[in-house]
Order: C-alpha cells, then structure tokens, then sequence
C-alpha cells in the first residue's frame, strides 16, 4: 500500500487502461520493422500499386541498393506480416497482408503526412479558446432556410448544425469556422435538391483525409469537363487542412477556386447526390446506394511523393479524369 503525504500535491494512482505488455511488444516489434525510409517506400509503392501488388523488381527501383539489400528490406516487412508475397517464375511479388490494410492505410494516409507536415504556432483544436458560435449557426441556418424554400426549414437547420459540428472537431483556427461551415452547409444543401433529370453528372471523390488525391482529382475533373461533371470530394476522416504540396498544385489547375477547398467529411447526402463514387485506393467503404456506380482508383499519395512523383500522381489521375468524363458525356448525350 503506497502512502502519500497529506501536505504534498500528491498523485493519486488510478486504474490503468494502458495497452497490455504483449500487445505492446508486437506493435513495437511492428513499428521496428516499419522504422526505415526505404522500407516506407517501399510499403507506398505497393500500397497504391493499381494492380494491388508490386513486384520485386519495381520496388528495386526505389533505390540505388542491390537486390539482396531490397530483399532483406522485404523480409522484415513480411516477417511482422505485413507483407505477403507469392512466386511466379522468375520474379516474387508482393502485396499487402489483407488484414493489415486498414493499418497500412492509417499510416501512410493519417499519420505520414501528418508526421512530415510542418509544425503550426497556431493552438491546437482542444486548447483555442472557442466563442459561443449557437448565435451564428442559427443565423447562418435562418438565412439558408429563406433561400431554399424548396426545402423543409427543420432540413435546413439540421443540415447547417451538422455541418458545423463536422467541421469543428479538426478546425485549428476558429475565425475560418464560420464561412467553412456556409460553404460546406451550402454544398449539402445543392445535394438534397439535386435534379438528376437536368443537373450534369457527379462525381464523389473519397479518401481519408480529403487533403490531397481526392482533392486534386475533384480540381482535375473541373479543369477537363468544363462544367459537363461537377466533382466533389470527401474524406472518412478529414484533416484540417490540405496538404501544403497539393494545395500548390490545386493553385495551378484552378487558381480562382483555391481559397474554396477545404477538408470536408463524407456524408450520406454526398454519396446518394452523386452519380459515380470513387475512393481513391485507400481502403475507404462508403454507403452502397442502388443505381450508383462504384470504383476504386490506386494512386499515389502527392503529399508524400518527390516532385517527379507528384507530377506522375498528377498525370495519372489526369488520364483517369479524362477517360471518366468522356465516359459520362457520352452517355448524357445518347
């Protein structure tokens, strides 16, 4: 029994609901393995592999390394199984262990960029102090309720609500709160009245953070279609803010509509509005709507790629956009 002085400021031991020692020692004995550059690199590469698997041979071209170096790499990821790999004739390809990929994508999709991104002097969500928003939200609510009488106004003020508590949970900077919430609030509302009769065909890009592919994709598809597709996008768990890389690029495909993007959540409204929905090969489910279509895109992550990358990250989700677009003029047109 441990006594503690009266007189002190003492702490007072409580139950611990820290993580067991053996699951401990597994997921160190994991994050050992995952603790070397080339071996992130090459986790990436077959991560976002469109095939969904690498071969030994392209991942050698990650570095100026010899084969027996690239294999040792790949043996201690499989060794912790998070890799699997399968024989074909000469050559030994890899992908990811299927029960690990949730984790993969955690970690090179949330904890990567965020591991990398430069540190910001602004405070953090939970320690800003936050003004009494209820007053502007209801406003906000009121004055998007009179210019959509075509829906309900409780529909309205839910939707505006909704949409300020989505986006205040990752929000750094409160003065940016406020006209994110109307921009995002609007959005979910064009959704609701949808005319699929008239309106052009949508396009729902998903990933999970909304900071960098899916973004650049939604920007690609505005470039190319010209207003014949409208693109949106969302993520399962959004940042809060675009990777600054992407937001670069963003900058040149459409340099009036930068200050417009901003992480946004996914939500059911999102998916029913959308005639395609495309998560971006990480991982991501999203509710399953009859007369939607359905795909998944494997590309690379930008905000982790070297300048070369990001450009061939760029131009492959370009050639997608194209192909996705002609696709569906076409068949608004016959």
């Amino acid at each position: 029994m441990k006594i503690y002085p009266k007189d002190l400021d003492a702490c007072t031991p409580v139950a611990t609901h820290a993580i067991g020692q053996d699951a401990a020692a597994g997921v160190a004995a994991t994050l050992k393995a995952l603790a070397d550059p080339l071996r992130l690199r090459m986790l990436s590469a077959i991560a976002a592999d469109p095939r969904g698997e690498s071969c030994v041979c392209d991942l050698a071209e990650l570095a100026d390394v010899s084969q027996p170096t690239i294999s040792h790499h790949l043996k201690v990821l499989k060794d912790v199984d998070v890799l699997r790999s399968e024989r074909r004739g000469t050559w030994v390809w890899y992908r990811i262990t299927p029960g690990r990929r949730a984790a993969v994508t955690a970690l090179l999709d949330s904890f990567a960029p965020a591991a990398v991104a430069p540190a910001s002097d602004a405070p953090a969500a939970d320690d800003a102090p936050r003004p009494d928003f209820d007053a502007r939200v209801t406003h906000l609510a009121e004055q998007l309720a009179a210019e959509t009488p075509a829906l309900a106004a409780d529909v309205v003020f839910s939707t505006v609500r909704e949409s300020y508590t989505a986006l205040a949970r990752t929000a750094r900077v409160t003065s940016a709160l406020m006209p994110l919430t109307e921009r995002f609030a609007r959005q979910r509302l064009a959704d609701l009245m949808r005319d699929r009769a008239v309106d052009p065909p949508q396009v729902l890009f998903v990933c999970v953070a909304n900071a960098g592919r899916s973004q650049l994709a939604a920007a690609l598809v505005n470039q190319i279609a010209d207003g014949k597709v409208i693109a949106r996008s969302a993520g399962s768990r959004p940042a809060d803010s675009i990777h600054p890389q992407v937001r670069s690029l963003l900058a040149e495909i459409e340099p009036d509509a930068s200050d417009t993007r901003f992480p946004k959540p996914l939500t059911d409204d999102a998916v029913r509005a959308a005639d395609v929905v495309i998560t971006m090969g990480c991982g991501d489910v999203c509710p399953v709507i009859p007369g939607i279509r359905y795909e998944d895109w494997a590309v690379g992550d930008p905000a982790l790629a070297s300048d070369e990358g990001v450009a061939a990250i760029r131009d492959d989700i370009a050639a997608r956009v194209r192909t996705l677009v002609d696709t569906l003029t076409h068949a608004q047109e016959s």
